[in-house]
């Protein structure tokens, strides 16, 4: 008897064990059920990269100090025949809004960046959303065009961050290849990173500023397409509709 009791109470532990590995790998509002029971609480991320079985990348660029660079960078994207997503911080728009009216009719994507560059996290939901609406309404008065991509500054997100910018309709947006080239590192090195990082589905994350990125770019263009990659914005790297998000923040096409 007590024989039974034992293999009954194994069969139980072991059924539940099943269920819970079965529940990890469900998906469950863009993120997965290991994120919430993991955390303890359900864990929104943002799209860090593509599940994609093409050749193509995203290139974008984080303007929130400084220009002298950015109608250069247009240039050398156009050389190539690249597009590119420029994320643009409020205060960037109003001091140069003239070469937000430039990216715009180039034909480069633009996406907001918020309006002030704080750190997110620490705003309560209303700070959030004035953050996001005074930034998109600064763009728009400039563009005439919607704004549905949002990346935070420092990448710091929380799930209080994603629901506002859902609410707006942005698609938050990271990162899963950083060229580090806001730290000063050298041409060589800024390329390396990117290259060597690269794969089908990447989005590769720059600054308009930085000190040696129109030494890097042509470098990074021309290796990247030498390798068989597609450089697009993020617009027409990610899906639209029809998708999740798993746990590692890449984003998938459901069947």
């Amino acid at each position: 008897m007590k024989f039974i009791v034992f293999r009954l109470s194994s069969i139980r532990k072991l059924f539940l064990v099943f269920v819970l590995l079965a529940l990890l790998c469900v998906n469950l509002n863009g993120g997965t059920i290991a994120g919430v029971y993991l955390g303890q609480s359900i864990r929104k991320v943002p799209i860090y990269s593509v599940q994609t079985q093409e050749a193509k990348v995203a290139i974008s660029f984080d303007a929130a100090w400084g220009a002298d660079k950015t109608e250069k960078i247009m240039e050398i994207c156009k050389e190539y025949n690249v597009n590119a997503t420029f994320f643009l911080v409020g205060f960037w728009v109003d001091k140069y809004s003239d070469i937000v009216k430039k990216i715009n009719d180039n034909g480069f994507e633009i996406g907001t960046h918020s309006n002030t560059h704080p750190d997110m996290c620490k705003l309560d939901k209303e700070g959030m959303k004035f953050e996001l609406e005074t930034s998109i309404k600064k763009i728009k008065d400039i563009t005439n065009k919607e704004v549905t991509l949002f990346r935070a500054p420092y990448g710091s997100y929380n799930n209080d961050l994603i629901s506002v910018a859902d609410s707006l309709n942005l698609k938050t947006i990271q990162w899963d290849v950083d060229s580090l080239d806001w730290k000063g590192l050298s041409a060589e090195q800024i390329s390396l990173r990117i290259i060597n990082g690269a794969k089908n589905g990447s989005i590769i994350l720059c600054h308009n500023n930085s000190d040696h990125i129109l030494d890097a770019l042509p470098i990074v263009l021309d290796r990247l397409q030498k390798k068989g990659f597609k450089v697009t914005n993020i617009g027409d790297l990610i899906y639209q509709d029809n998708y999740s998000i798993n746990s590692q923040g890449i984003q998938i096409k459901n069947s």
